[in-house]
């Protein structure tokens, strides 16, 4: 957890809302300037925030309508900071809360040296990774849409139907699987709405892939020398991560793609493990999918998973797998080197 240090003349805590924003300017001895709520409207804050300007540091808790003060602070000149939501325990555990009691203990969080600092993600490739996630819940979706399938074949005790979905010529297959006309005609809303993901996310996919090669074009190619990391894998990797210069060391990388898992002590005992759930949900998901795609048909890598059972079990040398590649990642994205496997297994 790192906190935002930095003096200030001035601090601006915001309670951020998709209408309204409770804004509370604090000097640096603690005296409360400004304390009022106003409208999301960039003009009305302009005017509370101008006599400030240049002296001034504001700060919102991270949800989602951040983008535009952020932007908007940029444009300004102003100092920015984003505020970890799951850290600010000072927020939402008190016994009394409402947006004035929460703009106010924003602003002395950053005054006090106590505000939990969030990556603010570069406003060129916000949007599309925005975009990148939503092609991955939609993917999700359409396997939702999949799983219905096969759960009503079984339903109505019909052979398993063998067929891939992704092709189109399978998708016209089904349209005549079920004598029943209802259950046909929800079989075909599948169908229908498949037909319309495949066509649609191809668009999709070959836009982000154009992106990526002008925000990282180096980081796609090196990334892709990695058995088993395909577009998408490399895609979300890159987005994920955003710049990887933000990471001081492999060891607060692994931490933030959650391939790490950290003991919780106190006095001398521990309780088992915590934490695994802050981090990067979408990082864990691509390392944990790239360590079992690496070994595919790679007999290199099944004898190092071999290795690596001896001495646990195949759930935790897969994991074990995930956070060695992980590293890798790290370290060739900051080098700009391309994958080594001989040196991979080796170590």
């Amino acid at each position: 957890m790192n906190f935002y240090n930095n003096t200030h003349p001035y601090y601006c805590g915001i309670d951020l809302h998709a209408r309204s924003l409770y804004v509370c300017i604090l000097d640096q001895q603690g005296k409360t300037l400004v304390h009022k709520e106003i409208s999301a409207d960039p003009d009305k804050l302009l005017q509370l925030l101008k006599p400030y300007i240049g002296e001034i540091i504001v700060g919102v808790e991270c949800m989602h309508c951040w983008y535009w003060v952020a932007d908007f602070c940029e444009d300004l000149g102003v100092d920015f900071i984003l505020g970890h939501a799951l850290y600010m325990k000072a927020i939402h555990g008190g016994k009394a809360k409402n947006d004035r009691i929460d703009s106010f203990k924003i602003a002395t969080l950053i005054r006090g040296g106590n505000f939990p600092l969030a990556y603010v993600y570069p406003k060129e490739m916000r949007a599309t990774r925005d975009l990148l996630r939503r092609r991955t819940k939609i993917v999700r979706h359409g396997a939702d849409l999949k799983a219905h399938v096969a759960n009503t074949t079984s339903q109505y005790n019909l052979p398993p139907n063998k067929v891939n979905l992704k092709n189109v010529c399978a998708r016209e297959q089904l349209k005549t699987t079920f004598p029943d006309i209802s259950v046909q005609r929800n079989i075909d809303l599948d169908m229908a709405i498949l037909d319309c993901y495949a066509k649609e996310l191809s668009k999709v996919e070959w836009y982000i892939e154009q992106q990526a090669k002008q925000h990282k074009p180096t980081h796609l190619k090196l990334l892709r020398s990695i058995s088993g990391i395909g577009r998408i894998l490399a895609l979300t990797i890159i987005y994920e991560i955003g710049n990887i210069e933000r990471f001081d060391s492999v060891q607060k990388f692994a931490s933030y793609a959650r391939l790490v898992k950290c003991k919780a002590e106190s006095a001398g005992k521990s309780y088992g493990t915590q934490g695994n759930k802050i981090g990067n949900a979408h990082l864990k998901w691509a390392f944990s999918e790239a360590a079992a795609l690496y070994l595919r048909a790679n007999k290199e890598g099944q004898d190092y998973l071999l290795k690596l059972q001896k001495r646990m079990s195949k759930a935790k040398a897969l994991s074990v797998l995930a956070h060695k590649i992980g590293r890798c990642v790290y370290f060739m994205l900051t080098n700009g080197t391309t994958f080594d496997e001989k040196r991979f297994l080796k170590g």
